[in-house]
């Protein structure tokens, strides 16, 4: 699939960034190039190949699920102009 100057133009406005009218040809150009890139990597024969989330086979070290601070809460609140049952009270911005 070949990205043509027009096409190069309509993403630069979607993404709302200014490109320099000489630098069309380049960006259009190497578009295309890893558009053609995703095409062949979409080609590969992946059958038999099991899906992973990393390529190392690591586990995560869990630590207990445990508080180990002290609730400052009220302490936090004391500052606030209004509190009630712990939640901050702010003023209506939507009606």
């Amino acid at each position: 699939m070949a990205i043509d100057a027009d096409e190069v133009q309509q993403i630069a406005h979607l993404a709302r960034i200014r490109i320099d009218e000489e630098a069309v040809s380049g960006y259009a150009r190497d578009l295309t190039g890893i558009l053609a890139f995703v095409e062949q990597m979409g080609n590969v024969d992946t059958d038999g190949v099991e899906p992973m989330a990393h390529p190392w086979d690591a586990t995560q070290r869990l630590r207990p699920d445990e508080v180990t601070e002290p609730n400052l809460r009220e302490h936090y609140q004391s500052g606030a102009p209004a509190v009630e049952a712990g939640l901050y009270l702010v003023p209506r911005v939507v009606e």
